[in-house]
Order: structure tokens, then sequence, then C-alpha cells
């Protein structure tokens, strides 16, 4: 954990946060290392959808599974919880007492449901004209299927990604994290610092509609293009590239390594790490066009000539002869590797839970003059509840009693 002795970059900054699962609290978990402060909303009693989307689970000190699945953990540090049930007229009044006092609001309802609740945005713009009301959905807030329900692996099947994920002669396949919220996740984060800059200048406030396919689509991108500008469909090349050749996965003697050779003068550097000048005379391979078109001749040879030495042994020569490769390593290589050690990306957090603390991917942002900060582990449902309302809405301890009582508070 950082020591916090920096200015936060966001610091000042409040986000009231009605989203669940992983697009929206990406987001806002970015907000909340970057220093905002972050009001999680979540139902009495069951909280957060993600929060039993396990095993894995995190551990109390006798070895037992808590209530914190290691999903819910991965999105949600910097955070506090709130839980309220807005369902209720009384849970409804003290959103929008939140709502009035926050910068940024963020939900990912299915457009429409929180019109029965008040919560929209021309409701809370009533009240406060310089909120930024993000809204993250499956289709957005427009369109014939705007209304429809929305996950990550909708977006991915709607959008084409499945349709160039997998291998040539397989099925299509969805990538192997939930790419589509984390993408959206981002999405919002830009949009919503575009909004603020815009209220600084403004003084207004703005809805952003977010769509778990828009941004899934848009990130395609290259492959999107391809299709704008030919008309054809990209083919779906396993772990090959549609446009460049040689830049993909191939076994070695003991394991995958990847080569990403993007230009010509790689290329020839390749060529003669694998003693393989003749190559590059080959009219068929001498230019990346060429090599595209003939990939079915080249690519066999490369297979073969890299069969016969180990992942390390090509990585050192291909690290000696600048050529952009790496070995294809699991979650466990990646965090042990001295590289990723030294760049902060596995994080320590004291948890009430348990004695050991937990262990969390760390952020990737790093700014010189107002880093990231990990102040706050992930919350158990509803543990900031009394404090907040208390500090931010003056609630009296009878009011926090009576809320308890009609259980529109947890």
């Amino acid at each position: 954990m950082m020591s916090g002795h920096k200015q936060s970059a966001l610091k000042g900054l409040r986000v009231l946060d009605m989203s669940r699962v992983l697009a929206g609290p990406f987001c806002t978990q970015i907000f909340g290392d970057l220093g905002a402060e972050v009001l999680k909303i979540e139902r009495p009693g069951s909280g957060d959808d993600t929060r039993k989307w396990g095993p894995p689970f995190l551990k109390d000190p006798h070895g037992k599974d808590t209530t914190e699945s290691a999903y819910y953990l991965s999105a949600n540090r910097n955070k506090h919880s709130l839980a309220i049930d807005f369902s209720q007229k009384d849970g409804q009044r003290l959103i929008k007492e939140l709502a009035e006092k926050s910068d940024v609001f963020v939900e990912n309802f299915q457009p429409g449901k929180l019109s029965k609740y008040g919560l929209t945005y021309e409701d809370l713009r009533a009240i406060n004209p310089r909120l930024i009301y993000c809204s993250i959905s499956g289709f957005g807030q427009t369109g014939p299927e705007h209304t429809e329900p929305g996950y990550d692996f909708m977006a991915q099947a709607f959008s084409g990604l499945m349709s160039v994920t997998g291998e040539v002669t397989g099925t299509p396949m969805k990538t192997g994290v939930a790419l589509s919220d984390i993408i959206t996740g981002l999405y919002a984060g830009i949009s919503i610092l575009a909004a603020l800059r815009h209220r600084d200048a403004t003084g207004e406030g703005q809805h952003i509609d977010l769509a778990l396919t828009d941004c899934t689509l848009a990130s395609l991108s290259n492959l999107a293009q391809y299709y704008l500008t030919s008309g054809d469909m990209p083919p779906r090349l396993g772990n090959a590239h549609s446009t460049i050749v040689p830049y993909e996965c191939f076994e070695t003697a003991d394991r995958h390594i990847v080569i990403a050779v993007g230009n010509d003068s790689q290329f020839i550097r390749l060529c003669k790490v694998l003693s393989k000048d003749e190559w590059t005379a080959d009219a068929r391979f001498q230019t990346n066009q060429n090599r595209v078109k003939n990939r079915g001749i080249l690519l066999p040879m490369i297979r073969d000539t890299l069969k016969t030495r180990t992942g390390e042994e090509w990585l050192s020569l291909f690290r000696e002869y600048d050529i952009p490769s790496s070995l294809v390593q699991n979650i466990a290589e990646a965090f042990n590797s001295e590289q990723i050690k030294s760049r902060d990306m596995q994080i320590k957090v004291n948890h009430s839970k348990t004695k050991k603390g937990i262990k969390l991917v760390g952020s990737p942002i790093k700014l010189s003059a107002t880093p990231v900060d990990f102040t706050k582990s992930p919350p158990i449902c509803g543990e900031d509840t009394v404090k907040i309302l208390q500090n931010l809405l003056s609630l009296s301890e009878e009011d926090i009693q009576n809320y308890m009582k009609k259980k529109v508070i947890g």
C-alpha cells in the first residue's frame, strides 16, 4: 500500500457508483485509485452480484471461505460500500441526496429501469445540474434492442469479436477475460473525464450513454476497418495476424513462443537468427505484403526451425538481435517475473476478513506527480453505510436506527 504522501489526481471528486458486476466497477475503481471518493451503492444483505461469483473466495483466518469472491475483489478497492434499498421511497430519497452532493453518477441498469425509482438522468439533473451521469448498458439507450439485457459474453458475440477469435477451423470463441466489460469500463473513464473537462469550462453536467456492443465493435479497430474498406470478412486466424507475417505463436522444443515481426528489417534479422538468410533473397518473402500472400509456404518452415531449440534459447537470440518476442507465460509466471515485480503490479492491502491481508492486482497507471494510492481494501457489503450517511448527509443516530428498522439501509 502506498503512503499517499503526494497529491492524488482526482482528490475532491465524488463518484456515486450504482453499477454492478464489472464494466462500471472497473471504471470506478480506477477513479478510486486516482483519489476520487467512490460511494458504492449495494443491495442490503446481498450486495453486488459478483460477491457470489466463485469459487475462489477469500479465506478467513481459519481457512474457510468468506463472502468475498475473487471476482468482486478484482474491481472494488478504494470504495465505500453503502447498503441502501432504493426500491423504497426512503432509499430513493437517500440516493438523491447523495447525488446532489456528487460529481459523477455511474449506473448499469437496463435502460428505463431506474425511471420507476425516480433516478434517471433527468430526475437527478433537476437537483444537480452539474452532475455527470454515466449509463452503461448492453446495447445503449437507443436502437431497436436497447431494452435487452446485456452481459459481456453477449457483447462479444453481437459485435463480431467472437467471429475473429479462435482457431481457423474451430468454433467462434470468446476471449479469456471479460474484454467487453473491461474496454467499456475504460471508455467510461475517458468519457467521464471529458465531461468533467466540459463542466470545468461551462458549469454544466451531461449524460453519457455507453453500450458494451458499441465499445466492443470500436475495439475491433483494424479488423472492423478491414471489412469497411474491402467488404470482406476478416478471417479467423487463431494466433496469427490478418495483415502481418510472421506475427503469431510458435512451438519450440519445450514451450510456446510469440514472434511479432512488424516490418521488413525485423524479418531480415529473424532470418539471420534462424540461419535462413536465403529467405531474404526470396521475392515471396521480401516484403510483408508478399509474406502475407505466401504465409502458407513461409510459416511451416519457420515452425520446423523453431522446434530445434528451447524457448529460452530462442528468446535469448531474439533479444540479442532486437526481434520482438516473448515466451507464452501463465499468470503465475507473469506475476513472478522480475519485470512485473519491478512495476508494482501486485499489491497487498489489509482486509477485515483475514489477518494476513490480501493480494490484489496493482494499477498500470504510473503518474510522476500524482501517483495512484491504495488506501482501502474492497469493502464488505454496507460497511460504510452509517459513517457516510452521518458525515455526508448529517443523519442523526435516530435517523439511522429508523432506516435500519425499516430495512432501508443495512
